[in-house]
């Protein structure tokens, strides 16, 4: 699995130099520049070989506050609309989860506010009643990830998972794509026309001919 990392931040590739009382540039970021957008994939994958993808029709809200659940506020409508949009503009086709699409795409906001927990893809394992395989038409099926796919954070973030249908490795279905959002104003609809865009920037090679 490959780990792109892109930080949008005005002030790298900048030298600065400060005084005992100058600002601390840190303290000093927007909140677009605080934010971060990481993308892994599977270097294994041929993703033309994908023609179709269906989307979840609402949002898991996956909170160490007793908040979990799926939700479909204007903000997840916004999401699922960018993420569908970005995918076809590759060239997918979307297609609904009944007539055997090649990928799944889920959609997780994370909310860890209160505690530093490890962020691991494999959460999926713990919200098997919400978009577990069974979902995507995979009865008896699992998710797998690799272990070392793993992002400590102790705030709120966003993710998107691509999964491949169409291989599934021992019961299991693949991920074969995934994008984690991060930072201040990730759950404003406001930032999700430029976080999707972000993402799918980085992931060139994510798209249905070469």
């Amino acid at each position: 699995m490959k780990r792109v990392m892109l930080v949008t931040c005005a002030l790298m590739g900048i030298v600065l130099s400060f005084s005992s009382c100058g600002k601390d540039p840190l303290k000093d970021m927007t909140a677009e520049e605080s934010r971060i957008y990481i993308t892994n994939h599977a270097d294994s994958t041929d993703f033309t070989s994908f023609k179709t993808f269906s989307i979840a029709d609402s949002v898991v809200v996956a909170s160490n506050t007793n908040n979990d659940g799926r939700a479909l506020t204007d903000y997840d409508k916004k999401l699922i609309a960018d993420v569908t949009s970005a995918l076809e503009a590759r060239g997918y086709t979307l297609v609904s989860r009944t007539s055997k699409p090649d990928l799944a795409v889920n959609l997780t906001r994370i909310d860890n506010s209160y505690s530093a927990i490890i962020y691991d893809p494999g959460y999926w394992a713990g919200y098997g009643g919400y978009y577990d395989p069974f979902y995507w038409g995979y009865p008896g099926y699992g998710y797998y990830w690799p272990t070392y796919y793993q992002v400590y954070q102790n705030e709120r973030a966003v993710s998107i998972d691509i999964v491949d249908l169409k291989h599934p490795v021992n019961n299991n279905l693949v991920a074969v794509w995934n994008a984690l959002m991060r930072g201040t104003g990730v759950w404003s609809i406001d930032n999700v026309d430029k976080m999707v865009s972000a993402v799918f920037a980085q992931s060139t090679y994510l798209k249905t001919t070469n």
